[in-house]
């Protein structure tokens, strides 16, 4: 067994033990970390006239604007807010240090020369399909531009998909809560917003394993399709995405607040 294997069965039976189920009485939704995909020297995916970077900030800052103006109790921290590359180490260790209660990852999706179309929500697991693979398999694939990024991420090969096998034990702790939230969010954009759904679904996002939280990661739409990055670059478009990730979050913090 290699070394990133026997630290993620460690770190597996530690966040086991940590059962997010088993929340102090009170419990209040108090900081939560939102975090715009990309940036910087890394652009993402493109369509013909957008980068998946710049969609995923503005709308994370249109979801952040959302929850601030709202909840000015809850803590809004952004993995960035302006143009710029950060690590996906980076992007986790900023939601850990400040004990983060949730992690919302943006995105925008790309399939050249497929129809594919719609939204879906991660949550860490392992993929069940080549489909899901592949968009964890780019997403992760980033880290390649990180200066040592096989000592920062302990040998982890991001197209290797035995690096994934024991992904979705990391973050068992926080499924079951990640998986509320992603349902929440689909179901916004499907009733609410009125977009055509693709899911929940499970793939080995690196950024998720690394963080210690419920987290989903977005993919808010397919910047390959014509009307949808006409729809993504709008303001209207993005400030109904964000509108429906707020609303989720409001219905997530209400629900795990009542439990207790």
């Amino acid at each position: 067994m290699g070394n990133i294997q026997i630290k993620l069965l460690l770190l597996a039976i530690t966040l086991l033990n940590l059962s997010a189920l088993n929340r102090p009485s009170g419990f209040k939704l108090e900081t939560i970390v939102i975090d715009p995909g990309h940036g910087g020297k890394d652009p993402g995916t493109s369509g013909k006239k957008t980068k998946e970077k710049d969609i995923a900030l503005k709308i994370s800052l249109k979801l952040g604007a959302y929850i601030e103006k709202n909840f000015p109790s809850v803590k809004v921290i952004y993995t960035r807010k302006d143009d710029r590359y950060v690590s996906l180490d980076e992007r986790a260790a900023l939601a850990n240090k400040n004990k983060a209660q949730l992690f919302i990852c943006i995105h925008a999706n790309s399939l050249p020369g497929a129809p594919a179309y719609g939204t879906e929500t991660y949550v860490m697991g392992l993929h069940k399909d080549k489909g899901n693979f592949e968009v964890a398999k780019r997403e992760n694939e980033v880290i390649l531009m990180d200066e040592n990024y096989q000592e920062r991420y302990e040998g982890f090969d991001p197209k290797s998909p035995e690096s994934y096998i024991l992904f979705t034990l990391s973050q068992s702790a926080y499924h079951e809560s990640s998986l509320k939230f992603a349902q929440k969010v689909e179901q916004q954009f499907k009733q609410k917003v009125g977009r055509f759904s693709r899911g929940v679904k499970q793939a080995g996002f690196l950024v998720l394993w690394q963080t210690s939280m419920p987290s989903v990661l977005i993919e808010t739409g397919f910047l390959s399709q014509g009307k949808e990055e006409t729809y993504l670059a709008s303001s209207e478009g993005q400030d109904s995405i964000a509108s429906g990730i707020y609303r989720a979050f409001k219905d997530y913090k209400a629900e795990i607040e009542s439990i207790n």
